[in-house]
């Protein structure tokens, strides 16, 4: 049976010095996703995050943004799915990648944290990986390798996109974005089978 989100999830760090950071690129993917359905995301203390509710495709999808800090992503997913009681098997959850080239995003169904601590936090809060996931890249050809080597990703995923990267942005959104609509439409394993090995082509640095 295909899997069909109903919650989406943006993980990124609140607060302006953050905000432009590839560290956040799930907020801004959500924030693209909620802007191409005109829904209003506010800011909700009973769920520790920006909430909105959408229409996809027939489905009533509910969106969210953590304002806990990246850290502690799943205090507030936690208790959103605690309040509405829906399953966190159909929750997708929107992160960086940094071992992903700029362009690409790829989705899975399951996982360990793969080093991220916003993935980290959701296991923890939710007692289990099992959970839909679609990774964003912003790694920028072997910059990531070449400049922070990698047991020190910090410098890289907290730093800004250049001019060059900016220019892909746009793109890059729009195809996940496009991502989380097949899944909700389709089931996450159609949307795997055909954005998976997709990629935006990337501009000369």
């Amino acid at each position: 049976m295909a899997v069909q989100p109903c919650v989406i999830v943006g993980l990124g760090n609140p607060g302006i010095e953050y905000a432009t950071t590839r560290h956040n690129i799930g907020f801004r993917v959500l924030d693209a996703l909620a802007e191409r359905y005109g829904v209003q995301l506010t800011p909700q203390r009973r769920f520790l995050g920006e909430v909105g509710e959408a229409l996809i495709h027939g489905q009533k999808v509910r969106l969210l943004k953590p304002t806990t800090y990246m850290n502690s992503s799943g205090q507030s997913l936690h208790a959103l799915l605690n309040f509405y009681k829906l399953p966190l098997e159909r929750t997708l959850v929107v992160y960086d990648d940094a071992d992903l080239p700029l362009g690409r995003v790829r989705l899975r169904l399951s996982g360990s944290t793969g080093g991220h601590n916003g993935i980290k936090s959701i296991i923890q809060y939710c007692h289990s990986q099992e959970f839909p996931r679609l990774k964003v890249g912003i790694a920028f050809g072997d910059r990531l390798k070449q400049q922070t080597g990698p047991r020190n990703a910090v410098p890289f995923v907290l730093g800004q996109f250049s001019a060059t990267e900016l220019a892909i942005l746009p793109a890059v959104l729009d195809l996940a974005v496009d991502a989380i609509e097949l899944s909700i439409q389709s089931g996450v394993e159609a949307a795997m089978n055909r954005y998976n090995g997709k990629s935006i082509p990337l501009p000369q640095s």
